[in-house]
């Protein structure tokens, strides 16, 4: 693994590269020609434009990038997250064209991104699932109430290929149902070009609790503990943290446990995340994330695992060294992420910064892409980094992450760094005691 192509762009692509350095592997960026300003294309050893400005027509345009290796000799192919990283179809194409995907295998993709079969996956290696359907709804309307029924209203119907928050409808009575499971199906098609639908439970006030896992595909796995993701706004994240509040090492070990054992069940390659909802004391598998997360650097912080580095390891062919044994947790991290949007509407805010000035202090590490004078592009995710602390415990990590927002400077657009101060200061979040609704209704009585 001598030389590693990045497949993707801003602050994730820059964390890939200082990896990559760090181990002594050469990089090939990639990009759009609006992104020639950015700062790891700048600094990899190698750069290739590999189309215009629209995603498609770039970084998910899986040709040019296999192109891009061929041309630049390059060993690996590391797609970061977002755009092609969970992609079955595109990690296919990387390994039949004689390259390493850093990430899992096809199948195991494939397996995890449809929600009912990753479902059944788990319930076979004893991960607590939501009640709910066991296959895909069929077109019997029949059927598919007297499954409500049996579960219980309020259900959700989900699609299986979605994600993102996309593909999902809360119905609270029998009369809502068949149209519902209708309008979620075609929503489906559309989005995920797969209309197969099915049916849970819907819990009422849940957390959204998820274990951080490394696997070798070699029978040997690790769980590098939990975070909590419950502040989030419209199903996407804002804050997260490490370890959860209120979770006990007994439930840490339990569930623990079992996703190790679920990752070698299914032979997992790389770093995945395995997402639960989390109510009155219990955990429900909802799916898994086969990809690197964007809030892996509160686990790298409170557990001093490189979790990009160990990504890269693994795809070299070697075996995780790591033993659960080893895993030990040091204080807490709280992350906040940096949009480029209005922080009262939450519109995007590209634009050109005039001034950025990165906050500092023990504990606070700063994720980012962005510079003084870089111009932030219209066509792409609003994120523009990631603000971290860890301290001792979590009164010292909020009490960090407190002062860094008050520090650090982003001018010339709007950001989001005011609701941030504003979150680190509420009651709810303060007292650990915020669920996946909480943001959205205090967005709802404040607006």
């Amino acid at each position: 693994m001598n030389k590693v192509l990045i497949a993707n762009r801003g602050e994730i692509a820059l964390r890939i590269l200082r990896a990559c350095r760090e181990l002594g592997i050469s990089t090939v960026a990639v990009h759009s020609e609006a992104d020639r300003d950015l700062k790891h294309v700048r600094l990899a050893d190698e750069s290739v434009c590999i189309g215009p400005a629209q995603s498609a027509e770039s970084y998910l345009n899986i040709p040019a990038i296999i192109a891009a290796a061929e041309v630049t000799d390059s060993v690996g192919i590391h797609p970061g997250y977002g755009f092609l990283s969970e992609n079955a179809d595109f990690a296919e194409r990387v390994e039949s064209s004689g390259f390493v995907f850093i990430g899992p295998k096809a199948e195991t993709i494939r397996l995890m991104g449809d929600k009912v079969s990753a479902k059944n996956a788990m319930l076979e290696a004893g991960v607590p699932c939501v009640p709910g359907s066991a296959r895909a709804l069929g077109e019997d309307p029949e059927e598919n109430i007297k499954l409500a029924r049996e579960i219980g209203y309020p259900v959700i119907i989900k699609a299986a290929g979605g994600g993102g928050g996309r593909g999902m409808r809360v119905v609270n009575a029998e009369g809502a149902l068949i149209n519902a499971i209708s309008v979620t199906k075609g929503e489906a098609l559309a989005a995920f070009n797969n209309d197969t639908v099915y049916m849970e439970k819907f819990l009422e006030k849940p957390r959204h609790v998820e274990f951080q896992v490394l696997s070798d595909g070699q029978g040997h796995a690790v769980h590098l503990c939990e975070r909590d993701c419950s502040m989030q706004r419209r199903h996407q994240k804002v804050i997260e943290e490490a370890p959860a509040p209120g979770i006990t090492e007994e439930q840490r070990q339990r569930l623990g446990d079992r996703v190790v054992e679920a990752c070698i069940q299914i032979g997992y390659r790389g770093a995945g995340t395995f997402e639960f909802l989390y109510e009155n004391g219990e955990f429900y598998f909802i799916e898994m994330n086969t990809r690197l997360q964007v809030e892996h650097p509160v686990t790298e912080m409170i557990t001093g695992v490189d979790l990009v580095k160990q990504q890269l390891r693994i795809a070299g062919g070697h075996p995780l060294e790591l033993r659960q044994a080893e895993i030990e947790i040091n204080g807490h991290a709280i992350e906040c992420r940096i949009n480029a949007e209005d922080p009262t509407n939450f519109m995007p805010s590209p634009g050109t910064i005039s001034q950025y000035h990165c906050p500092g202090g023990p504990g606070i590490r700063v994720d980012t892409h962005i510079y003084n004078g870089y111009r932030i592009p219209p066509y792409y995710d609003s994120m523009i980094g990631k603000l971290i602390s860890h301290g001792e415990d979590r009164k010292t990590a909020m009490a960090r992450m407190c002062g860094a927002l008050q520090e650090i400077v982003v001018d010339g657009i709007k950001t989001n760094i005011p609701l941030h101060r504003e979150l680190l200061n509420d009651e709810g979040f303060r007292r650990g005691r915020t669920d996946i609704h909480y943001l959205e209704k205090k967005l709802a009585v404040s607006s």
